[in-house]
């Protein structure tokens, strides 16, 4: 067996340890008293988790229809209630571990023994308890293969070869252990940042006490906290000086002051928007460009407007700030709207406008505030006499809303029942002896 390679050297030598210890433990009356006290540990608690796991279920699981946060948290603890087995078996072969070691100043079987159960538990954990996609990924293939190695005693081994591993990137140098940790503490970090991030969004926009455009501001502040927290945290858990940093911190501050202006630019009109609050989610504007519609969404680079017929419109945040801006929903404020019509030269014309303006204040969407429906003469027509009424609601005439439609038929409807008369066009046709008939005039 001489001349092998290296690895394979290795592993004769890891294999020959092996054996010799397992020959070893099967020769030694203290470790087939560890052993006993193994298999007592794991049935003991088999026997405590069948007992014990319905009980749990039936206290940490709230009715369905309660979604308290008292009820959320239960429900979230029920889910670890399959770890029972393996951390009372651990628990309870800790227990034993010092009685042991005591009598026979061993207990390498029993310290086996806890890390396989602690396996179990990862496995467990991973199998039955996580469901968020990532978190399952990152624990089949990190946890699961790091717990296996616990286990059978070669972690600190990995470790310690993975750290005298070296790798540099320019003036910067790490262990192969600092970048593998790096990369498993970063996915978790900011996999944990999108999730509070995402859950403080929530908790800030059930908050209604506070105008929309300062929580649009909290959410955006909290986020950029999280994530500015979680990549300091980063650097000093793979133990990069930030320091070695200013490199690219200068690069990046002449990237934004040739080819990112625009999305500097963009970032801050947006942190101005949602500082003034003239435009915010939930409002119904138009710009000089002829884009219009609500804003469902605001990003630090543009606001998602959403039209009438459906079609999502992205519009820079600078568009915001350079141009004009009509905002037709800021704060709720009511708009006015005209509804055309005509009668009759044979009408009572002085009739009319009490007749529409009571007809129109009869619809709910209506307002008294600022004004009351106000009927007017607006010009004497070629067919008839030519009305207008004007009238204040909430929201806007389009969409979910059609209060001009409504207003024409209260209108079409008074004007009947009090036989007023909507006229046709007129046309005058001259007819002469001894010619055709003339033009119309």
């Amino acid at each position: 067996m001489e001349n092998q390679p290296e690895i394979v050297e290795q592993a004769l030598e890891f294999a020959r340890e092996t054996l010799e210890l397992a020959l070893g433990w099967l020769t030694s009356p203290a470790a087939w008293s560890q052993f006993a006290l193994l298999v007592v540990a794991f049935l003991l608690a088999l026997l405590l988790t069948r007992r014990m796991a319905p009980a749990l279920k039936r206290v940490l699981s709230p009715a369905e229809s309660s979604e308290t946060l008292l009820s959320q948290t239960r429900r979230f603890l029920a889910r670890f209630v399959p770890l029972l087995l393996p951390l009372l078996a651990y628990g309870l072969t800790a227990v034993g571990e010092s009685i042991v070691v005591s009598l026979f100043d061993s207990g390498a079987v029993i310290a086996f023994g806890k890390r396989v159960f602690l396996f179990l538990a990862a496995r467990i954990l991973v199998r039955q308890i996580l469901t968020d996609p990532f978190l399952k990924t990152l624990g089949r293939y990190v946890l699961i293969p790091v717990a296996a190695l616990y286990a059978l005693g070669l972690l600190d081994d990995v470790t310690l070869a993975l750290s005298e591993m070296e790798v540099s990137l320019g003036n910067i140098s790490f262990s192969l252990i600092a970048l593998i940790r790096g990369v498993i503490a970063g996915s978790l970090l900011f996999w944990l940042g999108s999730w509070s991030t995402r859950h403080s969004a929530d908790y800030i926009a059930r908050q209604e006490e506070i105008r929309p455009a300062t929580r649009e501001l909290a959410i955006k502040t909290v986020e950029i906290l999280v994530f500015g927290a979680a990549f300091l945290l980063l650097m000093s858990i793979m133990g990069i000086d930030l320091t070695t940093l200013a490199v690219l911190g200068g690069a990046i501050g002449v990237g934004l002051g040739f080819g990112l202006q625009k999305i500097a630019s963009n970032f801050i009109s947006g942190v101005i928007l949602l500082l003034e609050g003239q435009a915010t989610v939930g409002d119904y504007v138009e710009l000089d460009g002829g884009e219009q519609g609500k804003i469902v969404k605001m990003t630090a680079r543009a606001a998602v407007l959403e039209t009438f017929d459906g079609r999502w419109v992205v519009v820079p945040n600078e568009d915001f700030i350079t141009t004009r801006v009509v905002n037709y929903s800021d704060s709720g404020s009511a708009n006015r709207y005209e509804a055309p019509f005509s009668v009759s030269y044979d009408t009572d014309i002085n009739r009319v406008p009490a007749i529409v303006e009571a007809a129109v204040a009869t619809h709910p969407g209506v307002l008294d505030l600022p004004y009351p429906p106000d009927c007017e003469l607006r010009a004497f027509g070629e067919s008839g006499v030519e009305f207008c009424v004007e009238f204040w609601v909430n929201g806007l005439d389009d969409g979910e809303n059609k209060y001009t439609s409504d207003v024409l038929f209260l209108i079409w409807n008074a004007l009947k029942d009090n036989d007023i008369e909507i006229p046709y066009p007129h046309r005058v046709l001259e007819w002469k002896a001894g010619q055709g008939p003339a033009a119309p005039a």
